[in-house]
């Protein structure tokens, strides 16, 4: 008979199997013309979903500051909402989620001959970028920046920072990874010396002319930020869903690139592409930590998902599967550099909108709900039917708390543990399968 931890999956998994079928059809993608606001619409109900979990998945996102959400199939819009005062010409920055731009960008700057990733950065740079030896410097290449793992510590104070002084070698570059900007900012810098034209330049020749994509970036202290309108982002969703064409014409020529780009990129996050979130691998690592989770980072997602994720919820998720593209732009409460968990949030209420899928509740369902975290003297869990033992560790994997027959609605004292980060893993007692979350403990 198979396990509650089983059935709690399958039940996560009815929905998504369902979009899967409903989609699996062989249509071929539309895109909007280049010019003006033209875009062909699909109306919710041709994919069986309710209005009322439409009208569920809107006030979740209002709830969560959101200021725009779009939903495409096979590259028509299905789903287009704003929410406080956002409009559909309202520009919003990227965050984070531009570093997927820019991935994009490294690579048709490559396909046109004008760098390759192999190269040293300081090719570009010139020597001295860093604080390291010359030595140590002359091994990071714009690959290594690509994947976050030059080896430069991220541990600095300002983690941004882009001055010499503040890019120290830790370890060896392609040893490490950490979610670092100070060296991803600076390939903006590498790409204007390659291409000779700033970045706003470079996305409006070879994407403005080809997909309609437009926007500009602003400086925001060492970072430089993409800002666009949410149909400019999904646009550049459509043009990855599309394998890097645009209504037949070829965008990104360099297929290799392309599937680098989105597939794991090193062994240490198996998560992470080329500036890329991945989905359906065995762990992954987030901004922070040196810690790999066991799972997939979105597992409310399909397994052939990916996204760009920014701070504050800038998302563009696609997922090719089922020929689908969301955009969400807005703020987030959490706070936090890449919010994994709304995404995965956001998730779970898509996969509630068909009527034929199981009314279950999206907040409580992916076997175990817990809050709050950050957490101070207790912590809540929500969990499904059966009993649960698990544990509590640090990061480095030693056991902090060991709990035993936890059932339905509990609470884990975890008072006495100094404010940090943590790893809370649970199982049914005698079962093998275990999930695991980052729980956050204050003062």
């Amino acid at each position: 008979m198979p396990s509650l931890l089983f059935k709690c999956a399958l039940r996560v998994c009815i929905p998504v199997l369902f979009l899967f079928c409903s989609n699996l059809n062989g249509q071929s993608l539309y895109f909007p013309p280049i010019t003006g606001n033209t875009w062909e619409t699909s109306p919710p109900q041709s994919f069986g979903w309710c209005q009322e979990r439409i009208d569920s998945l809107y006030k979740m996102l209002d709830d969560n500051n959101t200021r725009a959400f779009i939903l495409l199939k096979n590259g028509k819009i299905v789903l287009e909402q704003y929410f406080n005062g956002h409009t559909q010409s309202s520009n919003w920055y990227w965050a984070s989620a531009g570093k997927s731009l820019t991935a994009f960008l490294v690579g048709l700057a490559q396909q046109e001959g004008l760098l390759n990733i192999s190269e040293r950065t300081s090719k570009y740079l010139g020597t001295g970028w860093t604080a390291c030896d010359s030595a140590a410097e002359s091994l990071i290449t714009i690959r290594h920046q690509l994947t976050m793992t030059t080896g430069l510590d991220d541990g600095v104070e300002d983690h941004y920072c882009t001055l010499d002084t503040c890019l120290t070698c830790l370890v060896p570059p392609g040893t490490r990874w950490a979610y670092h900007n100070g060296p991803y900012t600076l390939l903006d810098s590498v790409m204007e010396v390659a291409t000779g034209i700033t970045m706003t330049q470079f996305v409006n020749q070879k994407l403005r002319t080809k997909t309609g994509i437009s926007g500009l970036y602003l400086p925001n202290g060492y970072n430089n930020v993409y800002y666009s309108t949410a149909r400019s982002m999904a646009r550049f969703g459509l043009l990855m869903l599309g394998n890097g064409k645009w209504n037949g014409t070829p965008v990104m020529t360099d297929t290799v690139f392309f599937h680098d780009m989105i597939h794991p990129s090193q062994s240490i996050n198996k998560s992470y592409g080329y500036l890329w979130w991945l989905n359906g691998q065995p762990s992954y690592m987030l901004p922070g930590l040196q810690l790999v989770i066991p799972g997939f980072m979105s597992p409310g997602a399909p397994a052939d998902s990916y996204a760009a994720m920014g701070k504050n919820g800038q998302f563009a998720s696609i997922t090719p599967s089922e020929g689908m593209v969301w955009v969400r732009m807005g703020d987030d409460p959490g706070g936090t550099a890449v919010p994994y968990l709304l995404h995965n949030k956001i998730w779970d209420y898509i996969n509630q909108l068909p009527c034929a899928s199981s009314a279950v509740n999206p907040e409580t369902d992916h076997f175990f709900r817990i809050y709050p975290n950050p957490a101070t003297g207790l912590l809540t869990l929500d969990l499904p039917e059966g009993v649960f033992c698990g544990t509590l560790s640090d990061l480095s994997g030693r056991k902090l708390r060991e709990f035993a027959e936890l059932q339905g609605h509990t609470t884990l004292d975890v008072s006495g543990i100094s404010a940090g980060t943590y790893l809370l893993s649970l199982s049914e007692c005698g079962e093998g399968t275990r999930i695991s979350r980052v729980i956050f403990i204050a003062d």
